[in-house]
């Protein structure tokens, strides 16, 4: 199975039942059918946004240490590989995050992501290939 890609937007609309996009969150993880892994940054990112909803940041770290949010990427090993993935879309404000998740693509050759960012639908890792988005917002 192909690890699925997790990014901050599904973990904070999963967390907070009133995001208007918690439901399709849902149905989108439970159909997912690889390992859920994503990057220190998208963690960073969702316990912050959930800072002021009791509980969220230690449920959030307790799916880490679950093994649920898998996170295989390591920053001391691939800094330059970011470097060039921030470069390569400098036009296009690509945060942090969103960069360490390119570059995890290409390191687990899956393309398949749980976000809720439309800016996955121009990036592409591995060169040229296309994110699979596998949540549906139309």
């Amino acid at each position: 199975m192909k690890p699925v890609l997790l990014d901050t937007g599904v973990i904070v609309a999963l967390l907070d039942r009133s995001e208007r996009h918690h439901k399709s969150c849902q149905a989108a993880l439970e159909a997912a059918a690889g390992p859920l892994v994503t990057c220190e940054a998208v963690i960073a990112e969702s316990c912050y946004l959930l800072r002021s909803l009791p509980g969220a940041p230690e449920a959030i770290l307790e799916n880490v240490v679950a093994g649920t949010f898998q996170i295989p990427f390591q920053l001391s090993r691939c800094a330059s590989q970011i470097q060039r993935v921030l470069r390569k879309y400098q036009d296009r404000e690509l945060d942090f995050a969103d960069a360490c998740l390119i570059h995890l693509a290409s390191e687990l050759h899956s393309g398949q992501i749980l976000t809720l960012d439309h800016d996955f639908e121009t990036y592409r890792w591995s060169g040229n290939k296309p994110f699979q988005l596998l949540i549906s917002l139309s």
